[in-house]
């Protein structure tokens, strides 16, 4: 049996920038196959969230079109990874100075609050900017957010190299 007696005091060390980048592409994965499955399940249309995504670059035009094209997936996919890897960065930068990443129930507690935040600055924060995902907001949503915060918090400590985790004092029996 392992007991872990560890302080999760702030301790400068640095992220491990690969592990950090791969949860959030990793979490960014499972995101995409909760919310596009769930809304195909409930018979509504997975291109809505798509094309709100790919809106952020290609302008509000996209979300009146019918149809989805090609354009509009490869869009909507390079922006949701791009910030799927920086908030699995971001992720990283809170987890490691703090040694959250100590344990798997640690890293999934602090990746579920961080799913919790980054789902109130995309729906309430962005919608200033951006304000068609403010008719995204819901339950499917803010799931989806917290299991990629769950998923991100985990991938990070399970991929991190060992030698960049400063897990404190563990005794054995």
């Amino acid at each position: 049996m392992e007991l872990h007696m560890h302080s999760h005091h702030f301790a400068r060390r640095m992220p491990d920038w690969r592990a950090a980048a791969t949860a959030g592409f990793t979490a960014g994965v499972v995101f995409l196959v909760i919310e596009l499955g769930a809304l195909w399940l409930m018979g509504e249309s997975p291109w809505g969230p798509p094309r709100m995504i790919a809106a952020i670059v290609l302008g509000r035009d996209v979300l009146s079109q019918a149809i989805s094209g090609l354009d509009v997936l490869v869009a909507a996919l390079v922006v949701h990874f791009a910030l799927s890897i920086v908030f699995g960065l971001i992720l990283g930068v809170i987890m490691a100075p703090f040694s959250f990443d100590s344990s798997f129930g640690m890293a999934s507690l602090v990746g579920a609050v961080f799913g919790v935040a980054v789902y109130l600055i995309d729906f309430y924060g962005m919608t200033r900017v951006f304000p068609w995902f403010a008719e995204a907001r819901g339950g499917l949503s803010f799931v989806a957010h917290v299991v990629f915060g769950l998923v991100a918090g985990d991938a990070y400590r399970k991929l991190e190299r060992k030698e960049a985790r400063t897990s404190g004092t563990t005794i054995k029996e």
